[in-house]
């Protein structure tokens, strides 16, 4: 019999095999992950957005889990992907956020009482990074934040988006060209 801490310290994959006939496994990834997934998604769609956009990519996730690569250890990739395709669904939400900051000055994604964080990495201190995420192309923007913003890897992102690493690379250096142009001198770093 397993018990409850050899379930927790389980690798994604093996919560994922479990599931299968275990479907109650499911819920250590949920655990594990949304929180994450909650951050990343609230800062491209706003707060409103954010809970559907995890419920949405969980349960995706969960009805596919028999496609699953076992041999993939870390299910971060394939939930950050997952995500991706429901906020490509709410691509008018993100540019809408983009220009609803751009007005107020105020990011909605932001909590009150929170700790902003420091650099590029935030809206609600760059004004102007809002302005050139909403120029970037779909597929750019979403290469551009699940580096900066998930923290994935090059293959990461890669597995994420079923795309070939290579192409994550040129993507990557588009959005960064075109973040260096359309930021101001100085904002970029």
């Amino acid at each position: 019999m397993t018990t409850t801490r050899e379930v927790v310290a389980a690798d994604d994959a093996t919560l994922i095999g479990r599931s299968l006939h275990e479907p109650e496994v499911f819920a250590v990834l949920f655990d594990r992950h949304a929180p994450l997934l909650h951050r990343y998604v609230t800062r491209r769609l706003g707060p409103g957005e954010a809970e559907d956009v995890v419920a949405d990519t969980f349960l995706a996730a969960f009805q596919s889990r028999d496609d699953y690569d076992l041999g993939r250890p870390d299910a971060r990739p394939w939930l950050y992907g997952i995500a991706s395709n429901m906020i490509g669904k709410r691509r008018r939400a993100e540019a809408a956020l983009y220009r609803a900051y751009l007005r107020s000055g105020v990011h909605p994604g932001e909590i009150p009482g929170a700790q902003v964080e420091d650099g590029v990495n935030t809206l609600a201190v760059n004004r102007p990074l809002a302005r050139a995420l909403l120029r970037l192309k779909r597929a750019d923007r979403d290469v551009l934040l699940l580096v900066a913003w998930a923290g994935l890897s090059y293959q990461e992102v890669a597995d994420a988006l079923a795309i070939p690493p290579g192409t994550v690379a040129s993507r990557l250096n588009r959005a960064r060209n075109q973040i260096r142009r359309d930021l101001p001198e100085g904002e970029w770093q």
